[in-house]
């Protein structure tokens, strides 16, 4: 169970350092630098997907989150695992992107439709202004009390 939780938590880790590399501002100099998604190494830091590998690849051994093991021996066999793993906690840390970009949307839509709600009211104001402005001063009265039933 905890080298189920490990592998999970490096690639969730693997996936926070990947997205901010690749998307936040604190690094946007970094990738302008190296030109941006026009060139290749600009390109390298603006795809979180590509970061994830560089990240994982640091992350594995630093761990010691082996997921794949392989049964080559000797100095052969440890590249390898750490090869194959880094790209197995990258994968995962993919899924994981994808499930946090759902959250980020479900979040966004109900942000854009709060905006549009306060823009609709805020109209309404404005053309019930309007509407009291044309009004004759005798008229403007200001809001009618309910009704009682």
């Amino acid at each position: 169970m905890t080298d189920l939780f490990q592998l999970f938590a490096v690639a969730a880790v693997v996936m926070g350092i990947s997205q901010t590399i690749a998307k936040e501002r604190i690094f946007a100099p970094l990738r302008e630098r190296l030109g941006g998604k026009e060139t290749w190494f600009g390109y390298l830091v603006s795809c979180p997907y590509c970061v994830s590998h560089y990240v994982a690849f640091v992350l594995v051994p630093i761990t010691g989150t082996y997921p794949i093991r392989v049964v080559v021996g000797g100095w052969l066999g440890s590249v390898l695992s750490w090869f194959l793993s880094s790209i197995f906690v990258a994968v995962i840390a993919a899924f994981f992107r994808v499930l946090f970009w759902f959250v980020d949307e479900s979040q966004g839509l109900v942000r854009r439709r709060q905006r549009t709600e306060e823009e609709e009211i805020a109209t309404k104001r404005v053309i019930r202004k309007q509407v009291e402005q044309q009004l004759p001063p005798e008229e403007r009265t200001g809001p009618t009390p309910p009704v009682p039933h």
